[in-house]
């Protein structure tokens, strides 16, 4: 049995809307008719199993792959149209091979963001050296500016990649995987930043995970995804979905486990 989606709450307009979305590899379908709206101001998170077509999706959202069937609109407009690319941030997976010992601070990690608009190798001004502070302030990392980013836990590195892609002041921020590399004990403080950039800084996000246990206390919504979209709906109603119909999403049996957490959540 495949869940019928619901609708997404419509808290403004939307910011990003998929029809119909269907992609292959050679002859493996990985997506198959996707239908999918994000609004403004709401925290998303697509849960699935490995292979299930996640980052396909966000390639495709990201303009990374070519439509092969199917509708994006991003901000209203055709993403064959869209350009305003500084209207959405990207956070990738920290790699592990990431090098440690690259020679830079943490302020000139987050500036690096800012490259396309002032160019490369070009002095910034004091108008962008606010915005670097401004973003670094926001992810908690403006105290670390002149470490070193490989002297830096996960957590801390993540954060500051964050911060990186939040300094073109983005309305959309996508992130892949963002808890990668970040030790247990601060999955619930790095959680948390991310509720408070949604909340006090209006900044409507999606990410994709694995942490179905916990994360639907702290997302607005919950996009169900193996290849087809099995559920897309508000975290309560992901919290209340019976164990059967998971499991057949999955195409395993398995068991939702919950955390509960100190802060507040949604």
């Amino acid at each position: 049995m495949i869940l019928k989606i619901k609708a997404s709450e419509q808290m403004m307009s939307s910011i990003i809307e998929i029809k119909q979305l269907t992609y292959r590899y050679d002859k493996d379908t990985v997506l198959e008719n996707i239908n999918l709206s994000i609004a403004e101001g709401s925290f998303l998170a697509i849960v699935g199993p490995n292979g299930s077509g996640k980052s396909t999706l966000l390639k495709l959202i990201l303009g990374l792959l070519k439509l092969q069937k199917g509708e994006i609109h991003l901000f209203g407009q055709d993403i064959n149209k869209f350009k305003d690319w500084q209207r959405i941030g990207y956070v990738s997976q920290k790699a592990n091979s990431f090098n440690t010992d690259f020679p830079a601070t943490v302020f000139e990690v987050a500036a690096s963001g800012l490259t396309k608009r002032i160019g490369m190798f070009r002095r910034i001004k004091k108008e962008h050296e606010d915005k670097v502070l401004a973003a670094l302030e926001a992810v908690g990392m403006k105290q670390y500016q002149s470490r070193n980013i490989g002297e830096l836990s996960g957590g801390q590195q993540q954060r500051v990649f964050i911060a990186r892609a939040l300094v073109s002041e983005p309305q959309l921020l996508i992130l892949d995987e963002p808890t990668v590399g970040v030790d247990a004990e601060n999955v619930n403080a790095f959680y948390q930043m991310l509720d408070e950039l949604n909340k006090n800084k209006g900044i409507t996000l999606m990410l994709v995970t694995h942490d179905i246990g916990s994360i639907s206390e702290k997302v607005s919504h919950v996009a169900c995804l193996n290849k087809r979209l099995h559920f897309h709906g508000d975290s309560k109603e992901f919290e209340n979905l019976r164990m059967e119909d998971m499991s057949k999403a999955y195409g395993y049996d398995m068991q939702l486990l919950t955390h509960h957490h100190e802060y507040g959540g949604r």
